[in-house]
């Protein structure tokens, strides 16, 4: 085991890396040239939510192992340094469009065969929920795998716990030229050919703790269990600036009139941020080709919140154990002439 393990970046891979390893023994140092989650983890909608269960993959299978270990691996985290991520499995619901229940049905069947059965999808007449949204069809799908997590706490509680075993957390300082994991989002990405997608949301103030989250119409409606919901998110991949504009107020108008239980709902924050999109859309996670010491945690886009316990377990069994259980859809490209 290395005495001392450095992580660039404090972000949610950086820190689900960094607890970890912390959590199996080694002494971990994270360097962040910002603030902790001062990139694409610092925004508001923190869906955990399952790829489709048709025409499975490797990614599909990490992240749903991502997915079903994820409530005990929060708990811990929050054991650990003392702070609640705000992770609960409430599930999600989904208008199904007009004549589109055969296809529904081929997806309920594909995940009876690849997720548990206590996770599985199903149509309903009947929805349950605070924030359920007109179907043409009548019919909802809803499923019980999907979850939350507020990802500003989420990675404070990252934070406390990693310091509560005496990893060391340095703000304002980027990291130092030498052998670490890389987590650096959109910056770090550049060598690899990946870019960066803005995203913009939004967090109103509602309470419905405990509903189940919305996806209807490409909008995501979280709630959360501080009596908000987000709501989120655009993807812009033209825009590289981060701030809010027009199109995060029609995303807004879009979820009140999906869900009209939010018509009068303050909002009470707006974010704009830059995810981290791999060529592959999948996480890049392993060793640097050609810098020895070096690896690579990044390419969350979409699913980071997600991915990064999955992606940190397996870097840590690589790292401390020599297990590589990495797929190979997420090995690192070998870096770009030049860089």
């Amino acid at each position: 085991m290395a005495s001392e393990i450095t992580v660039a970046g404090a972000g949610i891979f950086g820190l689900a890396c960094a607890w970890e390893l912390a959590r199996r023994g080694a002494r971990v140092r994270v360097f962040e040239a910002e603030r902790i989650g001062a990139g694409a983890s610092g925004g508001h909608v923190g869906a955990l939510a399952p790829h489709a269960p048709e025409n499975w993959n490797a990614k599909k299978q990490v992240q749903l192992e991502a997915l079903v270990a994820a409530a005990g691996w929060w708990t811990e985290v929050a054991a650990a340094g003392g702070i609640d991520p705000g992770y609960a499995r409430h599930g999600r619901i989904q208008p199904v469009p007009e004549g589109a229940a055969p296809r529904m049905a081929e997806r309920i069947a594909a995940a009876r065969a690849h997720w548990p059965d206590w996770a599985g999808m199903e149509l309903t007449d009947k929805p349950q929920g605070t924030l359920v949204p007109a179907s043409p069809s009548g019919l909802w799908l809803v499923d019980r795998l999907t979850a939350r997590i507020s990802p500003r706490r989420a990675c404070a509680a990252l934070a406390a716990a990693i310091r509560a075993l005496g990893g060391e957390i340095a703000e304002g300082r980027p990291a130092p030229d030498a052998p670490a994991i890389w987590a650096t989002g959109v910056a770090g990405l550049a060598p690899f050919g990946g870019s960066g997608v803005k995203g913009q949301s939004a967090l109103l103030a509602f309470a419905a703790p405990d509903a189940p989250q919305v996806f209807a119409d490409g909008v995501h409606v979280v709630p959360h269990a501080d009596g908000t919901v987000a709501i989120g998110s655009t993807s812009e991949r033209d825009a590289m600036d981060t701030g809010t504009d027009a199109q995060l107020e029609a995303l807004i108008d879009k979820a009140r009139a999906l869900c009209p239980a939010l018509g009068d709902a303050p909002v009470l924050d707006r974010w704009a941020g830059i995810r981290p999109r791999a060529r592959s859309r999948a996480p890049l996670v392993g060793p640097w080709p050609g810098r020895p010491g070096h690896y690579v945690a990044n390419g969350g886009f979409k699913i980071g919140l997600a991915m990064a316990p999955a992606c940190a377990v397996l870097l840590a069994d690589l790292i401390l154990d020599g297990r590589d259980r990495i797929p190979e859809g997420f090995r690192v490209p070998e870096p770009k002439a030049g860089d």
